[in-house]
């Protein structure tokens, strides 16, 4: 039975290989939204104003992209193997560095999704409305990743180290 609980961990490749795929699929069609962006602005076909929001629109589906890879990484790295070489800023040893990763990419995608909205903006109540909702949403995922994280970690996420030097709580950076 053991042994059986220690190889189920590997079904999480499966998800991991889906975030992947959805990712490469999310970066070849934002890439072609910048594309066409491009092309239609050099061929004057639509204003400046337009191509911003279509911009903006490819970022987003990059970011969401981005997003999906984080995922993938981070479920292959925490459940499958974490001997992986992937940068140093991507290295995944908890869920919560997981969330946390995750988080800040949310929230950049909330901001891209309103300046889109505030470039191309019909309905400035409707914009500030979108832009308090944003605020608010930024706001609970900051109070969400303080209130969540690890005790063992201090505010720059840097571990604390149980022991004292000198009435000082040292750090390890790790």
């Amino acid at each position: 039975m053991r042994r059986i609980l220690e190889l189920s961990r590997y079904v999480v490749v499966l998800p991991a290989l889906g975030a992947l795929i959805s990712s490469i699929v999310l970066i070849i069609i934002g890439l072609w939204e910048v594309g066409v962006a491009v092309y239609k602005l050099v061929q004057f076909d639509v204003a400046s104003k337009e191509s911003i929001v279509a911009i903006l629109t490819a970022v987003d589906t990059l970011l969401l992209a981005t997003v999906l890879l984080v995922i993938g990484y981070g479920l292959y790295e925490l459940f499958v193997d974490d001997s992986v070489e992937f940068p140093a800023w991507l290295h995944i040893r908890s869920l919560d560095d997981l969330k946390a990763k995750l988080i800040g990419v949310v929230v950049a995608i909330i901001a891209v999704v309103f300046l889109g909205e505030l470039v191309e903006g019909k309905d400035s109540q409707a914009t500030m409305m979108l832009g308090f909702g944003a605020g608010a949403l930024v706001l609970a995922l900051a109070a969400f990743s303080y209130a969540t994280r690890s005790s063992d970690k201090d505010a720059s996420g840097t571990k604390v180290s149980d022991t004292k030097d000198s009435g000082t709580q040292g750090t390890s950076h790790g």
